[in-house]
Parts: structure tokens; C-alpha cells; sequence
């Protein structure tokens, strides 16, 4: 006996998942199909936590649509903002590779759908196609960089050298800069207080530096005056 409708419905789904992954985009047709016959759904709304820190992972999960932010909360209950993810992204890598719970917490930005795969289930599917856990290491290594990079950032240089940084790297050709995280994540991103990034922001309005439109849109006026900042 099929499946029926249900099941074709979710292998359709599983499937317009992972095509977004780069991770899956060498494999085939079939075996994108095989992936989504593993693959499971589930949306979360705003504010509501996807995982916590000290959970399990034992499962990969990619983003297909909405936006999650990952983050860290030390003793004192500061956050510290890691990165902001988007569809195609993906998380609980390391619980392919390790056993250890979970560091980081996941927060739903927006209203998210999450493809949810079993880590035993993927780790099968690897060893079928090794070239999926090269990508997955060389996402790994990029993620590493990039936090060894904001360590290095928050520890030897000052506010408006970080600001001026990040604008610049999140900048589009056009330099035009569109927050995907709010205001007070994106602060908390670069080691700093919320007033603090406000404060910097005008000031680099006044020095002719920037043009801010709204709360999350900055379009760069003058990139050569943001590098020479020291």
C-alpha cells in the first residue's frame, strides 16, 4: 500500500527544504529525494526558543524560511549574539561529530520553518556521500573564522573601529546595509551596549559617514572615511 497525499506531501516539503542547503546542492535528484524521506517540519513563532543550552542535539536542523538568532547567555545572564541565521542555513552540526549538549541557545526572529533531520539518519546519508560532511566541516571552518574574527575584533580594537568593520563586511555592492537582526542584537553582536551603537551610528550620520533610513537600513556616504577609522 502507498503512503497517500500526507506522505507525498511531506517528502515535496523535505525536499524544497534541503534544495536550499549548499551542503545537499551536489546531489542528486534521487538522493535529494532519499534526504527528504527523512525529514521532518516544524514552525516556531516569534520569540519561541528552538533549542537551549544543555539540550541535546542528536538532530541537524535547516532553516526554510524566517530568521534565527544564536546566542550565548554567560553567568551574569548578558547575551552575547553569534550570529543571525536565514533560510538554507543550517544548526546542531557539532552533535554529528560530538555528544556533548548543546552551548548555544536558537530563537526564532520571525515566525520560522525548521527541517529537522535525526543525526543517525544524516550520519548514514554522509557516509553514503562524503562529500556532504566536507561541506559541512568547511561551513564549520568558515564559522570558526568568522567567531575567531569578532574574539579578535571586541578584544584589541574600540567601538567605532568594530562598527565601522561590520558595516563595511555587511554592505552590499551598492553599499547599502540591511539589518537582519534588531538593533539591540546587532549591538550585542560586536561586545557593545545598545546606547553605545545608537550613540556611534549618529555620530557617524554627523560626520557624514553614513545615512541611516529607519531602524535597519544604513546606506554607506563615504566607505574610504569608515576604513581609516582607527
Amino acid at each position: 500500500m502507498g503512503c497517500g497525499f500526507s506522505c507525498q506531501c511531506h517528502m515535496e516539503n523535505g525536499r524544497t527544504c534541503i534544495e536550499k542547503v549548499p551542503i545537499f546542492n551536489s546531489l542528486s535528484r534521487d538522493e535529494m529525494q532519499e534526504i527528504a524521506g527523512i525529514t521532518s517540519q516544524k514552525t516556531y513563532e516569534k520569540g519561541e526558543m528552538i533549542y537551549m543550552a544543555g539540550d541535546k542535539g542528536e538532530k541537524l536542523q535547516v532553516i526554510h524560511t524566517g530568521k534565527v538568532k544564536i546566542f550565548r547567555l554567560s553567568d551574569s545572564g548578558k547575551e552575547q549574539v553569534i550570529r543571525v541565521l536565514g533560510p538554507g542555513d543550517f544548526m546542531g552540526e557539532l552533535s554529528l561529530f560530538s555528544a556533548n549538549p548543546r552551548l548555544d541557545n536558537g530563537e526564532a526572529l520571525e515566525k520560522t520553518i525548521v527541517c529537522i533531520i535525526a543525526g543517525g539518519k544524516i550520519k548514514a546519508i554522509m557516509q553514503k556521500h562524503p562529500v556532504i560532511a566536507f561541506k559541512v566541516m568547511e561551513e564549520l571552518s568558515k564559522r570558526l573564522e568568522r567567531a575567531e574574527n569578532l574574539i579578535e575584533n571586541i578584544n584589541l580594537y574600540g567601538v567605532e573601529k568594530r562598527l565601522a568593520d561590520n558595516l563595511l563586511a555587511m554592505a552590499n555592492d551598492k553599499g547599502e546595509v540591511n539589518l537582519k537582526m534588531s538593533k539591540g542584537d546587532f549591538a550585542s553582536y560586536m561586545g557593545m551596549s545598545q546606547e553605545t551603537l545608537s550613540r556611534k551610528l549618529s555620530s557617524f550620520q554627523d560626520m557624514g559617514l553614513i545615512k541611516l533610513i529607519g531602524h535597519r537600513r544604513i546606506i554607506i556616504l563615504n566607505k574610504k572615511g569608515l576604513i581609516e577609522i582607527n
